[in-house]
């Protein structure tokens, strides 16, 4: 590899903090503590073994593990391999780490980075949610990931399935910057599915990770990435969690973090909505039902995007579709088929029609775009649509 294709890689001073951060049982709080003690990366690495002892919370096992960290040939695999796969690897100095992740207290020591962070990411908005969402859900996290992207907030995320893929497709969708956190290195895709998306989200934003390169995806990396999620971001809007949700660890970080922390409603009888309805009663998250309900609680910066959220509602979007026309058979269906899941039983048996018509109307209706067909045949409302009675 070339000096040339390692600088593009990774600073001089990126360098430093990676080897440091490869240094065993060194993480974000005794570097933070290093630094804050030796004032540069560079002081760290010159010190001796009997300075670093001195540093709270160092002792002579971790300065002997800093000390042969800096002569370790690790940091040189690793560049290589991030060159290999077209992936940065930054650190708090350099220009386009996120500067509000070093307000939080265990800021990542590097990111790994693939695509771009950029200046106008500083206004971000975490769209976080269960993994088994349900169509409601889905809607309403690519709903608010176009609207709030529209208005100009790049939306960040984890990658996962439900809420946050859908978050992520939203502010795509619109031509929106997003960014996804992964709990694995970047040589790696959690969840397989998602590869595609991730290639878009790298052409549009960035998919990062503070993980050594080949770090494949364990259960116990995820929950850490928790905070490099909210840490990026001023608000955190939940989505359908579960009473042990993920999600319920983001809003508290939120709030640990001094951001804001939003919550959708959801259903009474959805065990994935108790989470995010129980951070509404106890007064954890803002009950959010628009965008301006977001922005109402961002203070100054939510007032300056007022104006784009007025421009983007003139615009088209992903939601605005023709309101289609329904005729006699079609209406009886839709105002049986609500916004939530509805069983081909039910359909049938208080649509007044007979089974071929209730199979006919619901082909019709899906064809107009007004209801999605779900597994175990059912049947719920597009809530994007709008429709017009004939």
């Amino acid at each position: 590899m070339s000096q040339q294709h390692a600088q593009r890689t990774i600073s001089p001073v990126a360098r430093h903090y990676l080897r440091l951060s490869q240094a065993k049982n060194i993480g974000p709080v005794c570097t933070r503590k290093l630094i804050d003690h030796f004032g540069t990366i560079d002081a760290v690495f010159t010190a001796s073994i009997r300075e670093l002892e001195r540093v709270e919370g160092v002792g002579r096992y971790r300065a002997e593990a800093i000390f042969q960290a800096r002569q370790a040939e690790d940091a040189v695999h690793e560049i290589e391999r991030a060159t290999e796969l077209g992936v940065r690897i930054i650190c708090c100095e350099d220009g386009d780490y996120p500067a509000i992740l070093n307000h939080i207290p265990d800021p990542p020591v590097c990111l790994y980075v693939r695509g771009q962070l950029a200046d106008e990411d500083g206004l971000a908005i975490a769209i976080v949610g269960s993994r088994k969402c349900s169509h409601y859900g889905l809607e309403q996290a690519e709903r608010f990931g176009a609207a709030l992207a529209n208005a100009g907030f790049t939306i960040v995320s984890g990658l996962a399935r439900g809420a946050d893929a859908a978050g992520h497709r939203g502010a795509l969708s619109v031509g929106g910057r997003t960014i996804g956190v992964l709990g694995c290195g970047l040589a790696h895709m959690y969840p397989a599915e998602h590869a595609d998306l991730a290639d878009h989200m790298a052409n549009n934003g960035a998919v990062i990770s503070e993980l050594p390169i080949d770090t494949s995806p364990e259960p116990k990396n995820f929950p850490p990435r928790n905070r490099i999620i909210v840490g990026m971001s001023l608000g955190v809007l939940v989505i359908e969690a579960g009473e042990r949700s993920g999600a319920k660890i983001s809003a508290r970080l939120a709030c640990e973090y001094n951001r804001e922390a939003f919550a959708i409603p959801g259903l009474l009888t959805n065990p994935f909505a108790a989470g995010t309805n129980g951070l509404i009663r106890d007064g954890h998250a803002k009950l959010v039902t628009c965008v301006e309900d977001i922005l109402d609680e961002l203070g100054e910066a939510g007032q300056l995007m007022k104006p784009s959220i007025e421009h983007a509602a003139n615009e088209p979007t992903l939601f605005d579709t023709p309101a289609p026309q329904l005729d006699d058979n079609e209406k009886k269906l839709w105002s049986v088929i609500g916004d939530v899941e509805t069983t081909l039983e039910h359909i049938v048996d208080h649509a007044d029609l007979t089974p071929a018509q209730v199979a006919a109307t619901l082909t019709k209706l899906q064809l107009k775009g007004v209801i999605t067909q779900l597994p175990g045949n059912r049947f719920v409302r597009r809530t994007s649509t709008a429709t017009t009675h004939a």
